[in-house]
């Protein structure tokens, strides 16, 4: 299967200051990949090299096997952005700009006003299409940036920062709609400060920081690196922590509030081993609790300080 973008060795400079740095990675045709980084990582650099706002200061990206420089037309033609900024022409009722945009990728006047509709639809604000942008609602102005990026129809969207500054109720709403995008083949590049976003909805996730990949992996893949807590209520309360084999898993062992607490590297794997052994210890268990580590924490331990930059090899 083709990937939907290939990236080798990129890099930009501005003056002194580097943004990428020798970043390589690929994404897979149809799938589902977040992008994190803290802010200055060089995730809005990565996306503007992309649909050639930027042009890189060396490596190679391309986009379905186009070059985004040499292959511009191409390449941008197979892209959808949705941006963070609200960078809409504020003169012309929406569905006017959404022909305007077709327009600029060579679609007919008919199809364009079609295609207009259609995205309307698709994100929930065709009853609007006569409204200009800055009467919308902050939420209804980001359903609106979806569709402009939905119009041309494209086989790669991305979602810088999609759901920033809307309510639950309405984030809930656009996940729905940009996994039913993705589960009708479109390839998705998800851009979030959201961890919750990419742990829900990613198939896979690089983390990038100071320019540089820190890993590529699963979101449940990340979790795993990190330590898990697991809580033992036992019938009667214990004082002090029993012996147990650690196996080499087992950070910490402890008692709080007369349960017994342990700090473990997959916690739901070392479970099992650590119930046989304390029910043939003689303890009688009444609740186990195995509390993950969230893609949040990882994720906060990898770019802290910029130790991540260690691990880059992964990519």
């Amino acid at each position: 299967m083709e990937a939907a973008i290939e990236i080798d060795d990129l890099r930009k400079r501005y003056g002194d200051v580097t943004a990428l740095d020798g970043v390589s990675l690929s994404v897979p045709e149809g799938s589902f990949f977040g992008l994190l980084g803290p802010n200055g990582a060089g995730k809005t650099t990565f996306i503007n090299i992309l649909v050639g706002l930027v042009r890189k200061s060396g490596g190679e990206a391309r986009v379905f096997g186009h070059d985004v420089e040499t292959e511009y037309r191409e390449a941008r033609d197979r892209i959808g952005l949705a941006p963070q900024e609200f960078n809409v022409d504020r003169f012309f009722p929406i569905r006017e700009v959404l022909e305007h945009k077709a327009g600029y990728h060579g679609i007919p006047a008919d199809e364009a006003r079609e295609r207009a509709d259609a995205a309307l639809k698709q994100v929930g604000i065709y009853e609007k299409r006569d409204t200009r942008f800055d009467w919308l609602s902050g939420g209804m102005k980001r359903r609106f940036l979806i569709a402009r990026a939905l119009v041309t129809d494209p086989d790669l969207l991305i979602l810088d920062e999609p759901t920033a500054g809307v309510d639950v109720q309405l984030r809930h709403d656009l996940w729905e709609l940009i996994t039913e995008l993705n589960e009708g083949g479109t390839t998705i590049l998800l851009t979030t400060h959201y961890i919750e976003e990419a742990e829900r909805l990613c198939d896979e996730v690089a983390i990038l920081d100071q320019g540089q990949v820190a890993t590529v992996s699963t979101p449940d893949e990340l979790m795993d690196r990190g330590t898990d807590r697991i809580t033992v209520t036992f019938r009667d309360p214990i004082r002090s922590p029993p012996d147990i084999a650690t196996n080499g898993q087992v950070d910490a062992v402890g008692v709080e509030d007369g349960r017994l607490v342990i700090s473990a590297s997959r916690g739901g794997l070392v479970a099992p081993d650590l119930v046989r052994e304390l029910d043939a210890a003689g303890y009688e268990i009444v609740d186990l609790d195995v509390s993950r580590t969230s893609l949040e924490e990882v994720f906060v331990e990898m770019t802290r300080n910029g130790s991540s930059v260690a691990d880059g090899g992964e990519a």
